[in-house]
This record gives structure tokens, C-alpha cells and sequence, in this order.
């Protein structure tokens, strides 16, 4: 199973990169899995402004920068997406990102860990909303990193992950096993 942890920051000294690399650690050591991390900064998209919305160009998108990102997000069964919380909501980018594509996230999961506001949780229940009309399986877990955990990452304390061990766990074995089974039922289908 190929999964992708998505950075959704671009900001300059952001955090998302230590979160990211952390539950890409999580979940590489899971067997059968096949990890990678990636870096909305090395996929730089143009403002969404098509005429034609992704669900209808088939995969034939006007633009090189979303053809390169349609082929790596194509590539994955399943994601993470490491999102901040900005102003009650995730970040900008993540969500231009996400609007340029359809068929590549289409009937595969989703997880989400946030950071920001109360654990970034505003900013996933409105990422949970967008990756179902993508027709992506959001799960139900997800990792929050509340304020304290965050000082203690940013302060690169050697247990400051120890707190969200436990929900990590619960959060990769349902999102692996929902990653198993739309594999298996995409396979099925042929697509």
C-alpha cells in the first residue's frame, strides 16, 4: 500500500515539516506500507481558475504543474495531509491543491493531523467536507496536536510525539484498513 503524507504549508519556518516527518516514521514502520513525503512546496500550482472542472478534463489539465502533481498524487492508495489551522480553517494552498484534482483522489482514504486552534480540529472537519465531495474516504481518527505538545515538538524535546503515540496508532490501523479495503475494491473494479 502506498501512502502519502502531504505537508499542507508552505510557509517560511513552518511546523507542518515535524509532524509530517514524525507519522511518516509511524506509519513506514507499518508492514506492507510504502511511505512518502510530500512537499507542497515542490509542487507549485497556479491559482485554480480553469474553466472546466477537474471531475470533467479526464486527466487532460492545460497546466504542466498540475499534470506533474495529478501523476504523484495518482500514484498514492492513501494520504495524510499534515494541516495547520489559519483563522479557523486549513491553508490556502492545501486547498488549491486539492481543488485542481479529482479523479486521482477518488475512492481512497483520508486522514488528517492538525495542529493550530484546538488541535487544528476546525481546519479537519472543513478538510473532511472538501475530501467527500472529492469522493475520498476522510476517517473518522485524526492526530490533533494541542498547544503543549506543539511547545514541546518546537522545543525538541526527545518525548515531546510521546502524548499522541497511543492515537497514532488507532489512527494508522483505520486508516490502513481503509486503505486495504478501497485497494481491494478499486482493484476490483479496475481502476
Amino acid at each position: 500500500m502506498k501512502i502519502q503524507v502531504i505537508i499542507g504549508s508552505i510557509r517560511p519556518n513552518r511546523f507542518a515539516e515535524k509532524p509530517a516527518q514524525w507519522i511518516l516514521q509511524e506509519v513506514s514502520k507499518r508492514e506492507g506500507v510504502e511511505a512518502e513525503l510530500i512537499d507542497l512546496k515542490d509542487y507549485p500550482l497556479p491559482f485554480f481558475a480553469e474553466p472546466t472542472p477537474p471531475a470533467r478534463m479526464n486527466g487532460n489539465y492545460p497546466n504542466e504543474a498540475v499534470t506533474r502533481w495529478s501523476r504523484k498524487v495518482a500514484e498514492a492508495d492513501g494520504y495524510i495531509i499534515v494541516s495547520p489551522e489559519y483563522n479557523h480553517g486549513y491553508s490556502s494552498v492545501l486547498k488549491n491543491a486539492l481543488d485542481h484534482l479529482y479523479k486521482e483522489w477518488s475512492r481512497k482514504p483520508v486522514g488528517f493531523v492538525g495542529y493550530g486552534g484546538v488541535g487544528g480540529a476546525r481546519a479537519i472537519e472543513q478538510l473532511r467536507l472538501v475530501a467527500l465531495e472529492l469522493e475520498m474516504a476522510p476517517i473518522r481518527g485524526a492526530v490533533h496536536i494541542q498547544a503543549d505538545v506543539f511547545t514541546a515538538i518546537n522545543n525538541g524535546k526527545p518525548d515531546a510525539y510521546e502524548p499522541l503515540k497511543s492515537t497514532a496508532t488507532r489512527f494508522l490501523d483505520q486508516l490502513l484498513w481503509w486503505t486495504r479495503a478501497l485497494k481491494t475494491a478499486r482493484e476490483q473494479d479496475g481502476k
